[in-house]
């Protein structure tokens, strides 16, 4: 009998997450005392709006800190539903519809879980979130990658799409504004996709954790809103950590065709039984109070957006550098394939030489590019430019 672990398949083909990896590696330099400038992390460096943190603070002081219902507090999902009418245009939304799951990675997995099964195919656009592909292997599906790189705005076109689906296809996963690009698809361009699915009769899981934060003048719309038939395919994933700065408060959100939201309300009762009581009552205080969310949301988004193009104009400033101009979340993606290097050993030698923490782009499906979070502070940002600036000079 030996020690040595024997895994399943799952853990064994499992990857770390890169993003999490990097930040944390950043981290664990700056505690050594490093002058680390991180630009890995997808958080944003603001606290939670503290008219939310106050109703949580009152809901552990009311006791509620027991059980709730696998599908999240009752209030909450009738709060959610009428959001996604009201806000969203997406008709006849139902509390029933909607599950709180604990933090939307998680409402990305129970989503891919309910609808695939072993050997069934994911189209994945890429670059993507690095998550994505690994969930579907969770599920003991097969993802299948699609690249729209800079030269097409980081975005699938129909034809790309309807060439890749075959009859095993069973889910295509949408995200925009997208993660790690910062690309946003336009109304008529998410028309064109969701009518291709729907011909082919596939489900599209649409990522909109990041609908709140638009710069430009650019306008988000959920797929689900166009049509009754659109609303029966689509399952929409967001949650509160981006938009309101809640990160760890671990609180997704999910709604779905009812049979559909009801498979992963009994998926989520058998894993995770329910998202954190107390913190959902923190998100209802965000969603009861929606005026006011905004306008903590519109303070934000005021300071990302100048540090986007601030940013924005530091890297295409960079001899070798090409960065296209997001318009929604918190990253730029730029592109850095004239150095001649792997973006694994650009990344590792950055960090190493210069202290600058990155993503390399390989983690996202896309080699020779690399993902810079503005989620961080105007120093950060400064000194960070310089530092990459020197680095790639130097190469």
């Amino acid at each position: 009998m030996t020690n040595q672990a024997k895994l399943s398949t799952w853990a064994s083909n499992i990857a770390p997450s890169p993003t999490l990896a990097v930040d944390s590696k950043a981290k664990e330099l700056k505690a050594a005392g490093e002058d680390v400038c991180g630009f890995g992390a997808g958080e944003p460096d603001f606290d939670t709006p503290e008219f939310i943190k106050e109703a949580c603070i009152q809901a552990i002081r009311d006791g509620k800190t027991k059980y709730a219902p696998a599908p999240g507090i009752p209030v909450l999902r009738d709060a959610l539903a009428e959001n996604y009418r009201n806000n969203n245009g997406v008709d006849g939304v139902e509390a029933a519809q909607v599950v709180v799951s604990p933090g939307g990675k998680y409402s990305c997995y129970l989503a891919i879980l309910a609808v695939i099964s072993p050997g069934d195919e994911v189209i994945i656009p890429a670059p993507y979130w690095v998550s994505y592909p690994e969930m579907v292997k969770l599920a003991g599906g097969v993802p299948k990658s699609v690249f729209a790189g800079q030269e097409s705005g980081f975005k699938m076109t129909p034809e790309q799409l309807r060439e890749s689906i075959t009859p095993k296809t069973r889910l295509v996963i949408i995200n925009s504004p997208s993660n790690p690009t910062g690309a946003i698809y336009s109304p008529a361009e998410l028309q064109a996709l969701v009518e291709v699915c729907l011909e082919a009769g596939v489900y599209i899981m649409s990522d909109e954790i990041y609908e709140h934060l638009l710069y430009d003048g650019v306008e988000h719309v959920s797929p689900a809103s166009f049509s009754k038939e659109a609303a029966d395919a689509v399952i929409t994933v967001a949650g509160f950590s981006k938009t309101f700065s809640m990160t760890g408060w671990r609180l997704g959100t999910l709604m779905a065709p009812l049979p559909i939201a009801k498979a992963v309300a009994n998926l989520q009762s058998q894993t995770s039984s329910n998202a954190t009581t107390f913190a959902q009552f923190g998100a209802l205080a965000a969603m009861q109070n929606w005026d006011q969310s905004m306008a903590a949301v519109s303070g934000m988004l005021e300071v990302f957006d100048r540090r986007r193009l601030r940013l924005l104009e530091g890297l295409t400033a960079i001899p070798g550098v090409e960065c296209a101009r997001a318009q929604g979340a918190f990253y730029l993606f730029p592109k850095i394939a004239s150095f001649g290097m792997a973006g694994n050993d650009f990344a590792a030698k950055l960090l190493e030489e210069e202290k600058v923490a990155v993503v390399p782009g390989g983690a996202f499906g896309a080699e020779g590019y690399m993902r810079l979070s503005y989620a961080t502070s105007d120093d950060v940002i400064e000194k960070g430019l310089k530092r990459l600036t020197s680095f790639c000079a130097a190469l």
